[in-house]
């Protein structure tokens, strides 16, 4: 309910603030050229930018992905030679013992004295074990001594209890494959000596196993010395290079010698465990570590993209020491967030630059080209005014050499222009009215003097209709007489009929005498 709540007023937020702002920005952008222009170049520069990143980032991934990919071999090697450098100090250690027992070994009271010292001399050395053949003591039938540290799982250099036993395990020692493979090799050796036991109660060990020879130089016995591979996994692990990276050393057969998980030493197998996963490249990725190969892989475990850098274990070759090797296989396992990291950051870097460069160069170009854009403005508002017909708006006198001021000049001069334009249709608009008004005046007359000739000739008219009709019932009277008729008669109609066309010509005549005298006055007029 109160995501929902809160979804309701987010969108009402939207609709009422930030979408009708997002809709007027195109027109704030359309009217505010210094915002077109800064955009521009900064889309310019954000092309650029974007090309030149994208051409820079590809090379730094690869320069970083290899710096990464080296730093982890050498981390490895590194790693490898710590491993190598605990396994040859127990190594001389038990030595250092053996050779320091041979003259006691018909002193079997003194074994506890010598497993003591070692175990308290050697921080690695979680606990120490001398086993003779059975029959070696005629007053004892088997003999073994074996001194180990109460809390074997505590860190390097931390003193804890160290307890003396007669047994190691809970089988005879006799049947142990920490004693019968030296016995019967008569080869030192790093051996599992849990194989065969319980291991529920019992804490991951690695044993050093180092035949015990008499005067006869046959094998009596044998020494070994243990390692706790949890205590080995910690010393490991504090050193790493990397917050989230760690080692695992394998055995020949794949079972954890080395792991950041204590529950998975010596109880369950690389290769089980990656095909538990179901992910085929980190199966790959074992077996090709089992094969004795070195490089790199790249896996999955658990969601997260991994990638495992191995190569064999190989000793050092040192003087006494056996030049056989044991088989294992060692690899340094980083997350790529681990191995990209620093590219990661850089490209976090990078784009938070960019973003705030180009944030900045938008303010700073816009501010220049604002500044710059300055006479422009001027220039509009008295375009405006112009417009609205203030043709003597003052435009100030620009010094710059440039476009703008160039602009700035020939608007004056344009304005000069105007003006004196308007002055000269100013003066021609005076005269032109002067013009029309006298064209009304005689229009005005002309309209007038139109008028009386129409009354006149309408009077004149009006004048010859009665000679007219007078003349029409004459000839008339004339066509209807006959031989019969009176002479006087007929030479009075005539008579009539000649003094009526008298006066119609002299009304014609008056007219156009009139209309002469009117042609005259125009003319004299033009």
């Amino acid at each position: 309910m109160y995501f929902l709540t809160n979804n309701s007023y987010s969108y009402r937020f939207f609709f009422v603030f930030l979408r009708p702002n997002m809709l007027r920005m195109p027109k704030f952008i359309s009217r505010a050229l210094s915002v077109r222009i800064s955009l521009m170049v900064v889309f310019s520069m954000a092309i650029l930018l974007v090309v030149t990143m994208s051409i820079m980032l590809h090379y730094s991934k690869k320069a970083v992905r290899e710096e990464s990919f080296h730093k982890a071999v050498q981390t490895l090697e590194g790693t490898v030679s710590n491993i190598d450098n605990i396994l040859l100090s127990v190594e001389q250690s038990a030595g250092n013992m053996y050779f320091s027992l041979l003259p006691y070994l018909d002193n079997p009271d003194i074994m506890y004295t010598y497993c003591r010292k070692l175990v308290e001399t050697n921080p690695y050395v979680v606990g120490c074990a001398i086993a003779f053949k059975p029959g070696y003591y005629q007053s004892r039938d088997k003999f073994m001594v074996y001194v180990h540290r109460a809390d074997s799982a505590g860190v390097p250099y931390v003193s804890s209890f160290i307890v003396n036993e007669k047994e190691f395990g809970n089988r005879p020692y006799t049947e142990q494959s920490w004693f019968t493979t030296p016995m019967a090799s008569g080869k030192s050796e790093w051996l599992n000596p849990l194989v065969g036991m319980e291991k529920a109660h019992m804490e991951p060990l690695l044993t050093f196993c180092l035949p015990l020879r008499g005067k006869d130089r046959s094998i009596i016995g044998v020494i070994g010395v243990n390692i706790s591979l949890s205590q080995l996994s910690r010393i490991i692990s504090a050193t790493k290079t990397s917050k989230n990276s760690y080692c695992v050393l394998l055995d020949c057969d794949g079972t954890f010698i080395v792991h950041p998980f204590g529950n998975k030493l010596m109880r369950e197998t690389a290769l089980a465990l990656s095909r538990k996963m179901g992910d085929e490249a980190a199966t790959d990725a074992v077996e090709t570590m089992l094969s004795g190969e070195a490089g790199y892989r790249k896996f999955r475990l658990e969601g997260n993209e991994l990638y495992g850098f191995f190569k064999p274990f190989k000793r050092v070759s040192i003087t006494g020491r056996p030049p056989t090797e044991l088989g294992w296989s060692a690899a340094i396992v980083y997350p790529e967030a681990d191995i990209l990291g620093e590219y990661n950051n850089l490209l976090y870097y990078m784009h938070a630059i960019a973003i705030i460069g180009l944030l900045l160069l938008f303010f700073l170009c816009r501010t220049v080209i604002r500044h710059r854009l300055n006479p422009l403005i001027m220039l509009s508002e008295k375009a405006k005014l112009i417009a609205e017909g203030n043709y003597n708006a003052p435009i100030p006198d620009s010094n710059k050499l440039d476009e703008i001021g160039r602009l700035q000049k020939n608007f004056q001069l344009m304005q000069q222009s105007l003006n004196n334009q308007m002055s000269e249709l100013d003066k021609l608009k005076i005269t032109m009215q002067g013009r029309s008004e006298v064209l009304r005046i005689a229009y005005r007359q002309a309209r007038k003097a139109q008028r009386m000739k129409m009354a006149f000739l309408h009077n004149m008219t009006n004048q010859m209709v009665a000679p007219a009709k007078a003349i029409f019932r004459n000839v008339s009277a004339l066509t209807e007489t006959d031989s019969t008729t009176d002479k006087k008669e007929i030479v009075r109609l005539v008579n009539e009929i000649h003094e009526y066309s008298k006066t119609i010509t002299e009304q014609l005549n008056s007219f156009i005498s009139m209309s002469d005298e009117e042609r005259r006055k125009e003319a004299d007029h033009v």
